[in-house]
């Protein structure tokens, strides 16, 4: 253990307490025992590898290729993405993929390659096997994105799951992103990622890695193409990056590489190509669409540890009414539960919840509850012993409940990953809504058992039901925040079937995105927990996660005025707007930090909820696309090697491009602007693009470009929604589509389509419909060109 380990480990204990820290070095100590034990006896491991071509079996989509010691199937599916499993994985079952798997493409067969391999040639993409059991993916044109080696394995003697590893070579000029919510990005540099959800045991900031979603995806940018890869194995993995370098252009050019090891499960991937729009839209109908969050959850939404008692939330919310600040949610963390225990109420504090929840909606204001996963284990506790009564506990290989000192005390945890269990999770959620809360955040499900050494979750040797097939804690770590995110939006939407749930998880895995969204956990108060918020919802975007978002000010400090409202700033902008710190780490109001801060964070409150049907939009079109609220700025032009490269500035949609500003005293930034006209949202002067522009930052405001010829839905004066027109370049036309909102049901959300022209000297907007063009039915206001009609 490091030094910065033992300082939190340290902290933490005594957060604890004296009592509770010293059951949880006794759990640490069992814990180390129990996984020697497990381990005893596995024996040597005999390292294993495909070995030569010896025949292959051709079926719809691809068919089987079969090696002296291994076999490949593959296949390319109808879409074009491509499936490969070696021996005999096939792609289910998977926690990752929604069903139903998409068929084979049946214009697509194995054929012989030249060099003594195989081959499947598809509309979009070509796949080579070598005869040695390389895997070569190529555009239709016969440009190589990845090569993958021959895989090996290294399988104990005795039997058992066997660990592996896969080199992959790309581009000279790719640049890597993804791999979940990592904190140094969003472009992934050289070094090793680990793939094992973890609590990072306080504040983290850039290059602290992993935190508490990651996700064995990576998507790979370079001139010749964009192409996302998932190997579908839910175990302990490492992904080591390592960037390619071009030569002097005679061919010497050094492949950028992937290592990927992996402690066991099986070895199968998904490959999707394509722009990054057409990949992300493939890739969401892979593993789900993302839920789309009521309304009211795109506005801003206000957090603390320690509100202390009802009376001071309702403070809260009346201090935002009162000085004319729009809220639309107050989130209760674990001081409002009784001895810190899930689905209970510290009836002291907060005599009446129901009511407090009743006065805040009156005032526009929701309350969400936080819920986690473990449950004090002590007869008489109600949810451990309804729990108890079903077997709903993880145990150890005897059939002891497996223990782990957390908030409440010493607790069990359910088996997310057995259905009974999701279920009967599901049915708590019952209290919740009785007690008015309108959604709920998910903590501490990484899983979390403190430890002042060793790994702060439950033993590897831990047994989980995994849907019936049974397996331990090594492969159900991973996915565990998943099924309890699974639990929870199952269960709302059963308790409350009009509704659309309110869920965000800090844990997760591959398909999150299908049961809500996710958080930062517990960014540093810093200038570089500020970099770091804008890296983890990029990165988590690009993995199909498209609603994230940080603590704004960070969860363990007290920021500077200067911090604070940069960091308010740019999370007025980002999907998940929510203030949050820790216990004693200093309040988040905007009103705290001076007049100075509440009169700037009260303007980007009014932006934020302007731009409000914006971002409906965008919570909508994420679901029927896949595509992010907030997109790298090469998103459009993966081929610009300088957008590619830009890390602090992103689109929000296709019209909005933001860029934050991240370092203290800055007062002007200078931005890499993609490809044509760019006005400033507030003077509106135009900027043309590519190229490098310098912008004003002052302390009132961020920069924020709108894209010429785009149409922005915003709020207008009487509450409906108004069109904001950019003037398009004379000569071009632009357009736009927007969503209005269909309410927090399960309505089907319409799609509005407009088009922007010049004609006459004058902008012309229409909607444009099956049966034409027609003016629109909204009000439309023209910015950056002259007149309308």
């Amino acid at each position: 253990m490091d030094g910065v380990e033992l300082v939190r480990s340290v902290g933490r204990l005594r957060t604890l307490g004296a009592r509770p820290g010293l059951r949880a070095v006794r759990w640490a100590w069992r814990r180390r025992r129990t996984d020697a034990v497990a381990r005893a006896g596995r024996g040597p491991e005999l390292a294993r590898v495909p070995g030569s071509v010896v025949g292959a079996q051709p079926s719809p989509g691809g068919g089987v290729v079969r090696f002296a010691r291994s076999e490949l199937r593959i296949v390319v599916a109808v879409g074009g993405a491509v499936f490969w499993g070696w021996d005999g994985a096939g792609p289910e079952p998977s926690y990752g993929l929604a069903a139903p798997v998409p068929e084979p493409d049946p214009r697509a067969g194995l054929e012989p390659d030249t060099d003594g391999g195989w081959r499947v040639v598809s509309q979009r993409v070509t796949v080579v096997v070598s005869r040695l059991g390389a895997v070569e993916v190529r555009t239709p044109g016969g440009v190589v994105l990845r090569r993958d080696l021959p895989p090996r394995w290294w399988e104990p003697e005795g039997g058992g799951p066997g660990r592996w590893s896969v080199r992959t070579e790309v581009a000279a000029d790719a640049r890597f992103f993804g791999l979940g919510g990592r904190s140094a990005g969003p472009r992934l540099r050289d070094g090793a990622y680990r793939l094992w959800n973890t609590d990072p045991g306080g504040s983290f900031g850039p290059g602290d890695d992993p935190l508490s979603v990651t996700m064995p995806v990576q998507l790979v940018v370079a001139d010749a193409g964009t192409h996302l890869v998932f190997h579908d194995s839910t175990w302990d993995g490492l992904v080591t990056l390592r960037e390619g370098r071009e030569g002097d252009g005679s061919g010497h050019d050094r492949p950028g590489t992937v290592e990927l090891r992996m402690a066991g499960g099986p070895l199968r991937c998904w490959v999707v190509v394509g722009t990054p729009a057409r990949v992300l839209a493939r890739w969401s109908r892979l593993t789900g669409p993302a839920a789309v969050p009521p309304s009211w959850a795109l506005g801003p939404q206000h957090a603390r540890w320690g509100f202390g008692d009802q009376e001071e939330v309702w403070r809260v919310v009346a201090g935002y009414r009162e000085r004319g600040l729009p809220l639309s949610a107050v989130h209760l963390d674990i001081d409002h539960l009784d001895e810190r225990r899930v689905f209970t109420v510290d009836r002291a504090r907060f005599p009446d919840l129901p009511g407090l929840a009743a006065r805040s909606r009156a005032a526009g204001v929701r309350l969400v509850s936080i819920v986690d996963p473990a449950v004090r284990a002590g007869r008489g506790d109600a949810v451990y012993d309804a729990g108890r009564r079903i077997g709903a506990f993880v145990r150890d290989g005897r059939g002891r409940e497996v223990r782990g000192e957390v908030w409440p005390g010493a607790c069990a945890y359910p088996d997310f990953t057995d259905p009974v269990v999701r279920r009967w999770w599901g049915e708590l959620y019952a209290e919740r809504l009785g007690l008015g809360f309108s959604g709920v955040w998910h903590d501490m499900n990484e899983p979390v058992a403190f430890a002042p050494f060793g790994e702060a979750t439950l033993p590897r040797s831990a047994r989980h039901v995994l849907e019936g097939r049974g397996g331990d804690h090594r492969e159900a770590h991973n996915v565990y925040g998943l099924a309890m995110a699974r639990a929870g939006y199952e269960g709302l939407r059963r308790l409350r079937p009009g509704e659309r749930p309110f869920l965000f998880s800090r844990s997760g895995w591959v398909g999150l995105q299908r049961y809500g969204g996710t958080w930062s956990g517990d960014v540093a108060s810093s200038w570089a927990g500020l970099r770091a918020s804008l890296a983890l919802v990029l990165g988590l975007g690009l993995c199909g996660v498209p609603y994230s978002g940080p603590d704004v000010g960070g969860f363990d400090g007290v920021p500077s005025p200067e911090l604070y409202l940069r960091w308010f700033q740019l999370g007025a902008y980002l999907p998940l707007f929510r203030t949050h710190s820790a216990l004693g780490a200093g309040r988040r109001e905007p009103w705290e930090f001076g007049p100075m801060v509440l009169e700037h964070a009260g303007a980007a409150l009014v932006e934020r909820e302007r731009l409000r049907p914006y971002l409906v939009t965008l919570a909508h079109l994420a679901r029927l696309t896949g595509a992010p609220y907030v997109r790298p700025l090469w998103w459009d032009a993966p081929g610009d090697r300088e957008l590619r490269d830009c890390e602090d500035a992103f689109l929000l949609g296709d019209a909005l491009l933001v860029a934050p500003v991240l370092e203290p005293g800055v007062a002007r930034r200078t931005v890499r602007l993609p490809r044509g006209r760019w006005y400033d949202t507030v003077s509106g002067r135009a900027y043309d693009g590519p190229g490098r522009v310098l912008l004003e930052a002052p302390v009132s405001r961020i920069p924020v470009l709108a894209r010429a010829g785009s149409v922005v839905p915003v709020r207008g004066a009487d509450g409906g929604i108004e069109l904001e027109v950019w003037a398009p370049v004379p000569g071009r036309k632009g357009g736009g589509l927007v969503v209005p909102d269909p309410g927090d049901g399960w309505e089907r959300a319409e799609v509005e389509r407009y088009a922007v022209r010049w004609a006459a000297g004058r902008v012309v907007v229409r909607r444009v419909r099956g049966d034409g063009a027609v003016r629109p039915d909204r009000p439309v206001r023209v910015r950056g060109g002259r007149g309308q009609r």
